[in-house]
């Protein structure tokens, strides 16, 4: 569906400053609803008098809620337009918030409620940061889609690594005003996009949702096997480096007494690498789409290695080293399978193969702190299982993806195309 954001006389777009920073504020949002939690999680933890596995709950289940909540977002989006969505979703998740900060209060804090606020929340994020891209998609044509989408990518990532020393911050008024900064976030946003942001009359007739099953029935039965892979290999990444994340978070805070600003700088230097090597490796990519495969398998092996050599490092200094090599290990697979997976799929199967991937990566998030919590007392253990798990990755994705090319038609647009592995020597 091409939507276009048009003047009075249906004229070339407005696509100006000011409307793009608004659409690039929108996963921002989406970024700091679990990055900004992690560096308060034992405060919350002590103070709700709960276990690390019901305190990890609060990313979990926020995560889970999104996971599950994406694939309808994007196919409301397809009727009722993708700015109605984004408003509706920024006040939900705004919602959300507010209401996980009133139970964090009310009664010396109802804990189960402050849960449900957050799956209320991450069912909000469902329709922020994958909505927002389909909108600069229709928005922007050709050169300067890929410009949108860029500093769309880099306001994602400038999210990321602001968002643990945000979260300390906030904590330093009172450990759930961070909850309450949600609602003051989202509320303007929303009159932003739903208020300056504008979609055109004229758009295509929504497909049947058989079709959305047709069409991914389709992609799964040529493209199946490489598809699989990729998607295990987001969420195998993001339960990593979350899962670390709250492991690190928890660790300066008990073991080393590192709170505060402080706290929330350190779990950012990790993010900051990941965030730098992604934006370096998609910049390399755009026209080198051959070494993919190779970045992507480097990455796993990368994350596998430094998540090998986790247990048996006691100084601090060198533990951030390892960890800040596991981010830019991650940093080297998530551009490449975005990439892949966006690009290497008809436009037909584009929409729900990539909501899709996003639920896969989201539950991926869900499941890493709860884990890391859990099984924290035998962390040789979970160290060498994740580094287990990130080689088997990458031993698939070498034997599943197919290396990569780009096809030019002679309209000037493009697409990937993955050849078939030839096994047998020529």
């Amino acid at each position: 569906m091409a939507v276009e954001q048009v003047d009075t006389q249906g004229s070339k777009p407005k696509t100006g400053i000011l409307v793009l920073s608004i659409i690039s504020a929108v996963p921002i949002i989406m970024v700091l609803g679990n990055s900004m939690l992690i560096p308060v999680l034992p405060t919350i933890q002590s103070k709700m008098d709960v276990s690390k596995f019901q305190v990890s709950l609060l990313i979990t289940l926020f995560s889970v809620g999104a996971g599950i909540a994406i694939p309808f977002a994007g196919i409301l989006s397809d009727r009722l337009g993708r700015r109605i969505i984004i408003a509706i979703s920024l006040l939900i998740y705004g919602a959300g918030g507010l209401l996980t900060g009133i139970a964090a209060i009310w009664g010396g804090g109802i804990f189960w409620l402050m849960l449900a606020g957050r799956i209320l929340q991450g069912m909000g994020a469902a329709g922020t940061a994958p909505i927002a891209m389909a909108l600069v998609s229709d928005l922007y044509q050709k050169s300067e889609r890929s410009k949108a989408l860029g500093i769309t990518e880099a306001a994602n990532g400038m999210g990321k690594v602001i968002s643990p020393i945000l979260g300390s911050l906030l904590a330093l008024i009172t450990w759930w005003s961070l909850f309450f900064f949600f609602p003051v976030l989202c509320i303007p946003i929303a009159l932003g996009i739903w208020f300056v942001v504008k979609e055109s009359n004229k758009q295509q007739q929504p497909q049947p949702l058989s079709q959305y099953r047709d069409h991914l029935l389709k992609t799964w039965k040529r493209q199946g096997r490489w598809l699989l892979v990729a998607f295990l290999a987001g969420a195998a990444s993001l339960f990593i480096l979350f899962g670390v994340l709250f492991f690190l978070s928890d660790l300066l805070e008990k073991r080393y007494g590192v709170e505060g600003v402080l706290k929330g700088a350190i779990l950012a230097i990790p993010l900051l690498a990941m965030c730098t090597t992604s934006f370096l490796t998609g910049r390399s990519i755009k026209q080198k789409t051959q070494l993919m495969k190779k970045l992507i398998v480097l990455g796993l092996f990368i994350v596998a290695l430094g998540m090998a050599f986790v247990p048996f490092i006691s100084n601090t200094y060198l533990l951030l080293v390892i960890l800040v090599i596991i981010g830019t290990g991650t940093g080297l697979i998530l551009p490449c399978l975005n990439t892949l997976i966006t690009s290497a799929v008809g436009s037909k199967e584009r929409g729900i193969v990539t909501s899709l991937y996003n639920s896969v990566r989201f539950l991926g998030v869900a499941l890493g702190p709860p884990i890391f919590g859990t099984l924290a007392d035998a962390k040789l253990w979970l160290f060498l299982g994740c580094a287990a798990l990130a080689l088997i990755h990458g031993l698939l994705a070498m034997w599943a993806i197919r290396q990569p090319e780009r096809l030019r038609g002679k309209d000037g647009q493009s697409r990937l195309f993955l050849h078939k592995t030839n096994l047998r020597p020529s």
